[in-house]
């Protein structure tokens, strides 16, 4: 029996790389599976998951386009009953030094990042919130998740990534909207931040396969996280973040205060501020951050 059994899932971005391996690993946990992505890859996905004894289809469209968002959701009821897991995977780059990226580099990488997980979310949340509806006041609500994908830039900053890295940095406030407003639906939504070998880090040698012994950039090492995540075992998880790779997961802790000070009731200067400015950082550095992520 898979933690998965009776559940339905949507994986966009599931053609190829992480993505398919999510798609493949719900469905080996026993979720019925729309695989979403642009091409045929979708259908070689879906079919092989079907091969496999898996129950899949295939759902091709791109998650900018608002009409194709909402038919992805409504292929999911129609095809298998209902929905009770969104994985939001679909992404690329198009890396450029902010003095030289262009318009259409910015709009297309923040589109199918940004709006490319809010518009699956919004229709699932729009399904989810007229089944609460229709269950009436008091019901005991089917468990749903989402699992939003970050990434390292997101969090940290990453160079010559200012549409892919603030669209990844988008995403992080937007699981704790999304969780703050559709808890009360019986959603959670939670995030991770994968690191793996796919086609957007395999140009890196430092993701190339090892010869022998543990493949650390592996995708199929991070789907294991998305499963659990989407299990009824992780139902009191919500609006966290995770960074994901090899045999390793690290929690990120939520933005909060890192430091205060006060006017004492008084509006501040610009003369009391610059005498301030040591209580202000506490000691701790005021330059740039130092990447926050696990070494490579």
């Amino acid at each position: 029996m898979g933690v998965l059994n009776g559940k339905v899932a949507i994986v966009t971005g599931a053609g190829q790389g992480v993505g398919r391996c999510h798609a493949e690993l719900l469905a080996a946990e026993g979720a019925a599976v729309v695989v979403n992505d642009l091409g045929e890859s979708a259908d070689e996905v879906a079919a092989s998951i079907v091969a496999a004894g898996g129950r899949c289809v295939a759902q091709r469209g791109s998650v900018t386009d608002w009409s194709a968002a909402q038919a992805l959701v409504q292929r999911a009821i129609d095809e298998f009953g209902d929905l009770d897991i969104l994985v939001n995977n679909a992404g690329f780059i198009r890396d450029g030094m902010s003095f030289s990226m262009e318009e259409q580099q910015f709009d297309s990488v923040v589109g199918v990042h940004l709006k490319g997980h809010f518009a699956p979310a919004h229709f699932a949340a729009v399904h989810w919130r007229n089944v609460a509806k229709e269950m009436g006041e008091g019901a005991v609500l089917p468990a749903r998740r989402i699992i939003m994908t970050t990434s390292e830039s997101g969090l940290f900053g990453g160079p010559a990534q200012s549409n892919y890295g603030s669209a990844k940095g988008g995403i992080l406030t937007m699981t704790l909207v999304l969780a703050r407003e559709l808890s009360r639906y019986n959603v959670t939504v939670n995030c991770i931040a994968p690191r793996a070998r796919t086609p957007m880090t395999q140009v890196n040698p430092k993701f190339a396969q090892p010869s022998e012994g543990f493949d650390k950039y592996d995708p199929a090492n991070i789907s294991p996280m998305v499963a659990f995540l989407a299990s009824d075992a992780a139902g009191d998880i919500n609006a966290q973040t995770f960074i994901v790779l090899g045999d390793q997961v690290h929690r990120m802790r939520p933005t909060e205060i890192a430091n205060s000070i006060s006017g004492g009731g008084q509006k501040w200067t610009v003369e009391g501020l610059i005498a301030a400015k040591d209580e202000m950082f506490g000691g701790m550095p005021s330059g740039i951050p130092v990447w926050g992520g696990p070494p490579m």
